[in-house]
């Protein structure tokens, strides 16, 4: 393999499969098989998931709650969806952990980071919910803090395209797809990877990034296996 850590980070949006909202057990399964197929070479993988499938902070800011109610809000949609990937898991036999960033004892252990580590080594996946803990930073800012505190060789973000192109491919048919682009490109361009926290903070920290199709059976194996699938975000 390519890669031997990795941090996937997946959309709350991701979950809901052809839903409006809430859940989709049927894609949750099929998640749980591609990660079982990366986890049985023996890589090691922590995930970060959002909570856009059950609420979003900036989205209800927007319609007049308070910012920070709705960012706390948006961290237990983001715990909630941790469970729901942590049971899919078990079911196909992954031993794995929840870890969250606000502490909720009774359903997941708080984010230390040397035992997030010895679960990696021991073989588990580890899920981090609960965001960063704080308001005002999404779940991506989350995933590259996580990518960077565990050492992980690559963020790989998961979502419905197969890549970063030039516009949104599903609104302009003549967008084109990067295989390969560096972090300055991206700010240059005004590419939207990630949000611009998240994505300052990968680039000083070196950690690249790897957008692919999550939903295509098998991405994920090729990913990690070094073939060249999806855009690779690099110095």
């Amino acid at each position: 393999m390519k890669y031997n850590r990795i941090l996937l980070k997946l959309s709350g949006e991701a979950l809901m499969g052809d839903r409006q909202y809430g859940i989709d057990p049927k894609r949750l399964a099929e998640y749980a098989d591609e990660i079982k197929k990366i986890t049985n070479k023996g890589v090691q993988v922590a995930i970060v998931i959002g909570g856009g499938n059950i609420f979003r902070g900036v989205s209800g800011a927007s319609k007049g709650m308070d910012r920070v109610q709705g960012d706390h809000m948006g961290m237990l949609a983001t715990v909630i969806n941790g469970l729901a990937l942590q049971s899919a898991l078990e079911d196909a036999e992954i031993p794995t952990r929840l870890q969250s960033a606000i502490k909720i004892n009774e359903v997941a252990e708080p984010f230390i980071r040397r035992r997030a580590l010895r679960h990696l080594e021991k073989g588990r996946v580890v899920i981090f919910g609960g965001g960063t803990g704080n308001p005002y930073f999404t779940t991506d800012s989350a995933a590259v803090l996580r990518a960077i505190e565990i050492n992980a060789d690559v963020i790989l973000k998961g979502t419905r395209v197969d890549g970063i192109y030039t516009a949104d491919p599903e609104k302009d048919s003549q967008a084109t797809k990067f295989d390969f682009i560096t972090f300055d490109d991206v700010l240059s361009k005004g590419l939207k990877v990630m949000d611009t926290t998240a994505f300052t903070l990968s680039q000083e920290n070196e950690l690249p990034i790897i957008v692919f199709d999550m939903n295509k059976e098998g991405n994920l194996l090729k990913v990690v296996s070094g073939e060249s699938i999806g855009t690779k975000v690099n110095l």
